[in-house]
């Protein structure tokens, strides 16, 4: 309860400050009334959905709560900064003014605030409040199709042009819109790719999330078949379980309804793809992350029955795997597919040019291609959405790569 109050407090003082600029350019009262009321809803409702929230019990209503409070929140940050910048000259004037004017200034001594800072206040402030709402009506689902092309000197004449698709982080249980879903399912399927492989967190927290989307992504096709690995959020530890057994039968109820999908999930184990007698391994790791996340991929297991020699591919849910422990093993693991960080859900990105979030500062390697001591990796931003109910600048992906055979300068 504490918290809370501190919290609110917080906000208030947050609230108060931000509204300095609202008023300085809006002189009408009931604009002035709609702020508040507004601000009181949303930070109303936030506290109310989060308060009373017991663990593993986040669904959309909470996730929406806590989007529109990062909604009103960022922009007020804004308006925060520029209003206290403003400050720092207002209150050295208001000093100036008290010893050298004293009762003459009546007790005013602070300068009027500048309407056209509080105007530019309140635009830099409205960028931010435009975008997370966006994300959150329509960015979420704005699936894109990104595609690269690795060349591999090593790699079997007979995958020469091979191509794979790529999905991460499901997380069904965020879903809200069964058409887009589909429309996304096509979406893969259009591409035509070999083989489809998914790397993990298909659910939140439970089994029961994947129910409503399994005859959905039961349709997911592909001539060599479909291959996955688990994520953290799969194992269920996220949640309050009555015991220990339900909990295993949960993780039980998850591996089938892969199954049922057309998954074929790889456990610390590895299958070949094969083409005119030459073949490619496919090694899937349970979970392994760093800073306190699940540990339970076993990469020696892994690749059991597989050769130092062979063309590789391994599929482990986590980047900070691929930077801890692959790129330093002593096979030679040629492309690894990673997700987890959606990269944050949040950032810019110019294709080809330029990309950004504050994932950066977590995660060394959070999205997109990377190679290392000739070995690749490539962090998926995620097909789903975790808490906040929305993405801004970071879309969801579907990744298509294609191998070829040869250096890039062939």
């Amino acid at each position: 309860m504490l918290r809370w109050i501190i919290f609110i407090i917080i906000f208030g003082i947050i609230d108060i400050y931000a509204y300095q600029a609202f008023k300085t350019v809006s002189r009408n009262l009931w604009l002035n009334i709609i702020y508040w009321v507004l601000s009181l809803l949303v930070i109303g409702n936030f506290v109310f959905r989060i308060f009373n929230l017991n663990r593993g019990d986040f669904g959309n209503a909470q996730a929406y709560a806590f989007g529109f409070f990062i909604a009103l929140l960022v922009p007020k940050m804004i308006l925060l900064g520029v209003m206290f910048a403003e400050d720092i000259f207002r209150v050295p004037q208001a000093i100036f003014r008290y010893f050298t004017e004293g009762s003459a200034a009546k007790g005013n001594y602070l300068p009027s605030r500048r309407g056209f800072i509080s105007k530019i206040a309140l635009g830099l402030a409205a960028v931010p409040f435009a975008s997370i709402l966006y994300g959150i009506y329509k960015g979420k689902y704005n699936y894109k199709v990104l595609r690269y092309t690795l060349h591999f000197e090593d790699l079997p004449e007979a995958f020469d042009g091979y191509k794979l698709t790529q999905i991460s982080d499901i997380h069904s249980g965020s879903f809200d819109n069964m058409d887009k879903v589909k429309y996304a399912v096509n979406l893969i399927n259009e591409q035509e790719s070999d083989v489809i492989l998914f790397t993990g967190d298909i659910v939140n927290n439970k089994a029961e999330e994947l129910v409503p989307y399994k005859e959905v992504f039961g349709k997911l096709r592909a001539k060599d078949g479909l291959y996955s690995v688990l994520g953290n959020h799969d194992y269920g530890d996220y949640v309050k379980w009555e015991s220990e057994d339900v909990k295993r039968k949960n993780l039980e109820d998850l591996k089938l309804l892969q199954k049922d999908i057309g998954f074929d999930l790889l456990l610390n184990e590895n299958r070949f793809l094969e083409r005119d007698g030459e073949r490619i391994a496919l090694v899937g790791v349970e979970n392994w992350g760093a800073g306190g996340f699940k540990k339970a991929g076993d990469l020696k297991k892994a690749s059991a029955h597989v050769q130092k020699d062979d063309f590789k591919i391994l599929m482990s849910h986590d980047p900070s795997h691929w930077e801890k422990e692959v790129i330093h093993d002593d096979y030679h693991y040629h492309l690894t597919l990673s997700g987890h960080t959606h990269g944050m859900q949040f950032g810019i990105e110019i294709p080809g040019w330029f990309k950004w979030s504050p994932v950066k500062w977590r995660y060394k390697y959070w999205a997109g291609i990377y190679k290392e001591l000739g070995q690749y990796i490539n962090v998926n931003r995620g097909f789903g959405y975790l808490a906040f109910p929305g993405r801004v600048g970071i879309w969801p992906e579907i990744t298509v790569i294609e191998l070829k055979k040869g250096s890039l300068n062939a």
